[in-house]
């Protein structure tokens, strides 16, 4: 099969379109001939750092869409020709490929309504948002949150998930993402380079802050935010944990929600693996239902996405960049 190679450490800017072995189907897996192919930051960062599991080559990207090509032992709800969709494992070889294989209880059927690329958009940052929100936030105590970076892939869709579930959305954006993110459902759209993000978060909600934060940016971004939540509030964070001191014990109670999707495939425990599929056909039923967008900003080729990814690593692309490969 074609294939986007990384021949070594921190040498994606490199890669290549090269042929390889076709991957075979073990105990409880699914081969997926690959239409599409979505984009994240984690591809580049863990290029650069490398991963230990990795043998060379190595094939970079988590979020697959394809048809079911291969069933292997043990799988009994999957068929060759199915649409589905699904979150890979880091530690193995991904989907910037014609194939990839991946545990079938993982995976999510793609509704006929839509398209592979749309579906392929959505696993690393859709499900991320949607862990945070659904699975680690409260939602039910939760009236006003503030989504950090509300112009990328993972704020793109925690503020449309968020709005959805009737919440009152704040989000951070570059001045002139402002309109875009506005158009997910934000309340409140705040300018982290001009304005003061305190004084505006304060004023929009009384001087009380938020109900939550999610925060998609940093460690010091995390813990500047420890400042805009109210009494009993929550803080989830998938880019560091926040300084946690700097809330005295006995004062706001906050509590602290670490969130890091790819940690599913690390810990062998099935229920949490059985999650991911789950997330992804209730995420995929909104996108049916056209009340989350897939934040499609524009669709590539298999030997464009080193050029896109080191464009992608500039952190001013909105939305999401798609690979099409069949």
């Amino acid at each position: 099969m074609k294939a986007l190679l990384l021949k070594d450490l921190n040498q994606w800017k490199e890669m290549k379109v090269e042929e390889i072995d076709m991957p075979i189907a073990g105990n409880g897996e699914v081969v997926v001939k690959i239409h599409a192919a979505g984009l994240n930051p984690v591809d580049y960062k863990t290029a650069t750092g490398g991963n230990p599991n990795w043998t060379y080559p190595h094939i970079l990207g988590l979020d697959a869409a394809g048809t079911i090509h291969e069933v292997g032992e043990g799988v009994t709800d999957w068929k060759i020709g199915d649409r589905v969709v699904y979150h890979g494992d880091f530690n193995k070889k991904g989907a910037y490929a014609e194939y990839g294989v991946t545990t079938a209880h993982t995976i999510s059927r793609i509704p006929d309504s839509l398209s592979f690329e749309e579906a392929a958009a959505l696993p690393t940052a859709g499900y991320t948002a949607y862990q945070a929100l659904f699975r680690k936030l409260p939602m039910s105590s939760i009236d006003t949150i503030l989504i950090h970076a509300g112009a990328g892939g993972v704020g793109g869709f925690a503020v449309q998930l968020a709005k959805n579930a009737g919440k009152t959305v704040i989000s951070t954006a570059s001045k002139h993402n402002h309109e875009y993110v506005r158009s997910l459902g934000a309340d409140l759209v705040i300018d982290y380079k001009e304005d003061d993000v305190k004084e505006k978060v304060m004023a929009f909600t009384n001087g009380r802050g938020v109900d939550a934060v999610l925060d998609t940016v940093s460690r010091d971004n995390a813990t500047a935010s420890l400042d805009l939540i109210a009494y009993n509030g929550h803080i989830a964070h998938i880019a560091g944990a926040p300084d946690y001191t700097k809330v005295k014990p006995f004062t706001r109670v906050i509590s602290f929600h670490e969130v890091a999707l790819n940690a599913i495939h690390h810990n062998q425990d099935e229920v949490a693996e059985r999650d991911l599929a789950k997330m992804g056909d209730e995420l995929l039923a909104l996108v049916a239902e056209k009340k989350v967008s897939p934040l499609i900003e524009q669709v590539i080729s298999l030997e464009e996405v080193p050029k896109t990814l080191e464009k992608l690593s500039e952190r001013h692309v909105k939305g999401k960049i798609v690979c099409k490969i069949v």
